[in-house]
């Protein structure tokens, strides 16, 4: 699909979402209040684009996302692609694993708050925490499922544990870590503004409790559609990412 096309789709889209909102809008009738208008809702972004405050949290929010999201996708692949290799111990770390992904990260903030203060680092702790297990399970599975003939002719070429998991591991299994980029990417974007919520004074988190504080409702959903934009943006530029090494590497996913 060419770009024309996929720009085109995604202004169908946001159209139907607009016209969604202000037909939930008029038949419910909601005040302004309640329910902001898309066209109020517009204006609150312009001023906030004009007036800088948009800028300002953006930037906080980016740079505490992709602060948390290197520090836990990095190692969680590295770990991933070791222990893949590793039936024996992953048997032994998978439970600790498995009790501890369903936890939400949000369930560890007041251990968080209490041991990293209020600021930065709660926000990027628990995008951490969000982010790690989804590239972990997803790059073990990866490395379980990569085809046993592969191996064979690394053992045959006398390869070094490195060049096996630079040059057959990591290709064979990187369809799954890309799942799995995808998948934390979600995850932690979504708890960035929770996380932004609990122990900070800026970011697009902070934005929404700001907004909610002083009963305006046009800069709550004003910062939920750059959420929501962001998130997919970032999303797009792994699938780059992703494209991006498929054709350096030859690897399809």
């Amino acid at each position: 699909m060419n770009l024309g096309k996929k720009i085109l789709n995604f202004s169908i889209g946001m159209l139907i979402l607009l016209l969604v909102w202000q037909i939930i809008k008029i038949i419910g009738d909601y005040p302004e209040a309640l329910l902001p208008s898309p066209v109020n809702v517009a204006h609150t972004i312009i001023e906030m684009i004009v007036d800088g405050t948009l800028l300002v949290h953006l930037q906080v929010s980016l740079g505490r996302f992709a602060a948390g999201y290197l520090l836990a996708i990095i190692p969680a692949v590295i770990l991933g692609m070791l222990l893949g290799r590793m039936p024996r111990i992953w048997q032994i770390v998978d439970p600790i694993i498995q009790v501890l992904r369903p936890v939400s990260p949000i369930a560890w903030s007041p251990f968080i708050v209490l041991w990293f203060g209020i600021g930065n680092m709660p926000a990027i702790v628990i995008i951490f925490i969000a982010a790690f297990f989804p590239v972990l399970l997803t790059t073990v599975a990866g490395v379980k499922k990569v085809d046993k003939n592969y191996l064979k002719i690394a053992e045959n070429m006398e390869m070094n544990r490195l060049e096996l998991m630079v040059k057959i591991i990591f290709p064979a299994a990187f369809p799954s870590i890309v799942s799995g980029l995808h998948l934390a990417l979600g995850s932690a974007w979504i708890f960035l503004v929770a996380g932004e919520m609990v122990g900070a004074q800026s970011g697009l988190g902070f934005l929404i409790v700001d907004a909610r504080n002083t009963l305006n409702l046009s800069g709550v959903l004003a910062g939920i559609i750059f959420i929501g934009l962001l998130g997919f943006i970032l999303d797009r530029l792994i699938s780059l990412f992703e494209r991006w090494v498929g054709s350096h590497w030859g690897i399809s996913s």
